[in-house]
């Protein structure tokens, strides 16, 4: 096989004696066709003889034959590398299936195409299934408002810190950004409270300019209470409580659901069944405790934990997996058993009751 391509698959020096261009036009169809035909089944060798056949191809034909090999190169798992590459740095209408689809690019491949050519590109490659921290970051800095748009609204795209923080710089003057941003589900906590903070901080110049100083005034603290709620139910998008409720309450009708079942359930990470199977035991409903469970404040959990009865081994668990493991310091952690070891089981209960009576009344 690999002679005939060798020997057989192009005559070069025909072709650079002819000046046939629509011959040269063919054969690059053909060996693009073929290869994306028998790309699976080709060898190392083989892959290599098609990139140096396709290589010199691509310089000598026009911009609808080098689309037509880009589009047959874009979906393969594995191709002829340097062509990829060179038709990846060619016009925009040539690369961009190829910026967009192409597996065979490497994370340096894009940094580089991504730092050096036109925002065209960068567009391109900022609709990728999958962004790396590094390409991201190029992105970020190089790119225009289109482009910082896309990468924004792309949940395969990963962000560093200081990437997140550039752009949501740039959110400060483009809603577009805000939104985009305010629905990825990868946000940091102080990310999720700068973009509320900068969204209110608009709201502040509003007021001032109208005169409406003392509600301006108010906005600090108007802010830091949306951050938490905004917080709050990023966490809770997170987790499937209903099925893991329905799940749970089928093993608790088996008797099934004890604090041994709930510390399995931290040990393996299933905050959902976790919080499913506290609320069964707590005789509390699920909805109401995965509220609790992913506060900043865990002052009501610590006490209808105390009223169930269980144990601060089984706690500490509790609020080391979900949301408390990113919201809460080791400090936070330290001081929230503390709390929890001193409180007695009458003292939450008297607590319970008071919020009992309080909802009621």
């Amino acid at each position: 096989m690999s002679e005939v391509l060798k020997t057989e698959l192009v005559n070069f020096r025909n072709l650079n004696h002819g000046g046939d261009t629509s011959r040269s036009a063919e054969l690059a169809r053909h060996v693009a066709t073929l290869f994306a035909y028998t790309s699976d089944r080709c060898s190392d060798e083989q892959v290599d003889i098609y990139d140096s056949v396709l290589l010199r191809l691509v310089g000598m034909v026009e911009t609808e034959v080098r689309h037509f090999v880009a589009e047959k190169m874009a979906g393969l798992r594995r191709g002829p590398e340097e062509t990829i590459r060179r038709l990846a740095e060619d016009d925009i209408e040539i690369a961009e299936p190829i910026l967009r689809r192409s597996t065979v690019l490497r994370d340096a491949d894009l940094v580089r195409i991504a730092g050096g050519k036109s925002d065209t590109h960068r567009l391109a490659i900022s609709k990728r299934e999958v962004l790396s921290e590094e390409v991201t970051e190029v992105l970020v800095v190089c790119g225009d408002l289109m482009v910082k748009r896309q990468v924004a609204r792309n949940p395969g795209a990963v962000f560093s810190d200081a990437s997140m923080a550039n752009l949501i710089d740039y959110a400060a003057s483009d809603a577009t950004i805000q939104i985009s941003l305010s629905e990825r589900e990868d946000l940091a906590e102080h990310h999720i409270k700068q973009l509320v903070t900068l969204a209110s901080e608009e709201v502040r110049k509003v007021l001032m300019a109208r005169g409406r100083k003392a509600d301006a005034d108010r906005l600090p603290e108007a802010a830091e209470l949306a951050a938490q709620r905004l917080t709050n139910e990023y966490w809770l998008g997170r987790y499937d409580f209903e099925t893991a409720r329905n799940r749970v309450l089928r093993l608790a009708k088996r008797g099934m659901i004890n604090e041994m079942a709930l510390r399995r359930y931290v040990t393996e990470d299933r905050f959902a069944e976790a919080v499913a199977a506290f609320a069964w035991m707590a005789h509390c409903g699920v909805e109401e405790v995965s509220h609790w469970m992913v506060r900043e404040d865990p002052e009501p959990f610590l006490v209808m934990a105390k009223a169930a009865g269980l144990s601060s081994i089984t706690i500490s668990g509790l609020l080391s997996i979900g949301a408390w493991r990113v919201r809460l310091s080791a400090k936070a952690r330290f001081h929230a058993i503390e709390t929890f070891n001193m409180m007695t089981v009458a003292e939450a209960e008297r607590r319970m009751a008071h919020w009992n009576h309080v909802v009621l009344n």
